[in-house]
């Protein structure tokens, strides 16, 4: 096995560890994007409230990308904040060296477990986006700092382009991954078909491949069932869930949805299941102020933005059986 006392300086045993994604798959479909200093207040003010995971963009040509130009700057940011953990997205070799270069402690890469989609999103075959990785696995083991390798499995529930995809299939991709050295796997829900059974079945297998090497699931919320999903995937053994504030993101092959779970709801579903989550929810509701002045004609979706937090300080999450009937 990887040396697995690396990944856990980045994601701990025993804890759940929640993925703020708004400023790489947050902003794939948006129209306009943060300056680079309203991406560090983003950052800053997710940090004072006890956000410690980012995924801080992509390495891609910053001609065609211009809304991740800034990417290194952004690494270099996020390293001054003590505690904080910094991921971006790389798709090809020379994105990789590039991320290499800069130090990020977690490198993300993408396959998919339908080949129609594998193809149609990094013209690649399924086989070919694994040797990729593999040799990103390879570079790793030769760099001095030596970062998380991370693989999210595309269309893991089903895909908008192939339709049905074999949970066989999605296994098969994960296996592949660990064997080539991938440190964590985590299992998309890129379109939103999926709901809490398929979710907590999936979830178990992959956790069961893993050998105790943290297991993430990254889920839409195109159907209503984000949330629903995330609890689902935590029972199950995931210790990593990703989620974007203010709902941001989405998928081209899944036109007109809603992007990822909203960030500050779950934190607060995970509060609520008594999980020990230290990120303060109503700092994250303030903090939308930041994405509503560096994006004005974006979208922002959330319940808890809506409605307010309870008026009770602390959730009651002792559901013993105290011998009354509820009326």
């Amino acid at each position: 096995m990887r040396d697995l006392e690396r990944v856990r300086a980045v994601y701990p045993e025993g804890r759940i560890s929640l993925r703020e994604v708004g400023l790489r798959d947050g902003l794939q479909m948006v129209k306009s994007f943060p300056s680079t200093e309203g991406k560090k207040t983003w950052i800053e003010r997710e940090y004072n409230a006890g956000v410690r995971h980012f995924e801080v963009g992509s390495f891609l040509p910053k001609d065609r990308y211009p809304a991740f130009a800034d990417v290194e700057q952004i690494i270099e940011f996020v390293a001054t904040l003590p505690g904080a953990h910094a991921s971006a997205l790389v798709l090809n070799k020379r994105g990789a060296l590039n991320a290499l270069d800069t130090g990020i402690e977690e490198i993300g890469c993408v396959v998919s477990a339908s080949e129609e989609h594998n193809r149609a999103n990094v013209n690649r075959t399924r086989a070919e986006t694994l040797n990729e990785i593999a040799e990103l696995c390879s570079l790793r083991d030769q760099s001095a700092h030596k970062p998380v390798v991370s693989v999210g499995v595309a269309m893991s529930y089903g895909c908008s382009i192939s339709g049905a995809v074999d949970p066989k299939e999605v296994l098969a991709v994960a296996r592949e991954c660990y064997a080539i050295g991938v440190d964590v796997v985590s299992i998309a829900d890129t379109v939103g078909y999926a709901g809490p059974r398929q979710v907590a079945a999936l979830t178990r297998q992959v956790v069961a491949l893993a050998d105790g090497r943290p297991v993430g699931a990254h889920l839409h919320d195109t159907r209503g069932l984000g949330l629903a999903n995330a609890a689902a995937a935590l029972d199950a053994g995931a210790t990593i869930i990703d989620g974007a504030m203010g709902g941001l993101g989405g998928c081209p092959f899944a036109p007109n949805a809603t992007g990822n779970v909203v960030f500050e709801d779950l934190v607060f579903m995970c509060k609520t299941n008594g999980l020990d989550i230290d990120i303060d929810v109503k700092s994250l509701i303030e903090m939308r102020e930041v994405l509503s002045c560096e994006m004005p004609t974006e979208t922002l979706y959330g319940a808890l933005a809506k409605a307010g937090l309870p008026l009770t300080q602390h959730v009651n999450t002792d559901v013993s059986d105290s011998g009354n009937d509820l009326v």
